[in-house]
């Protein structure tokens, strides 16, 4: 793939201490789930913007990737757009139907730290 094709080129959230939250995350997870959310987004990467199903607006600037996981399985990936990326705040997987608060407001949170670094 060529990088200068790309619209938003992901970039993962670093964290003060040089953590890297959501690499770390998606390192967890198995070779097929990790395959399948990188794939998603590479889509959103080349094809900015996208809509539904694959991208939806949190409000605030936050964005939300949605990766469908074998076993009926959902990810999500929060992220926002700064300097030019899309910026990989945090990543988890799914357990209820609603994104839960504490996700939203920990990426609230990296988003906020990046005018600040």
């Amino acid at each position: 793939m060529n990088a200068k094709l790309k619209q938003l080129p992901a970039a993962f959230y670093e964290a003060a201490n040089g953590a890297e939250p959501v690499r770390d995350w998606l390192r967890s997870l198995s070779d097929d789930d990790c395959g399948i959310i990188g794939y998603d987004i590479a889509i959103l990467e080349f094809g900015w913007p996208v809509g539904m199903p694959l991208c939806r607006p949190l409000g605030g600037g936050l964005w939300e990737v949605r990766s469908s996981l074998p076993g009926n399985r959902s990810a999500r990936i929060i992220f926002c757009v700064f300097g030019g990326n899309m910026v990989l705040l945090h990543g988890f997987v799914k357990k209820t139907q609603k994104t839960p608060q504490a996700d939203l407001d920990l990426a609230r949170q990296r988003q906020r730290s990046l005018g600040s670094e």
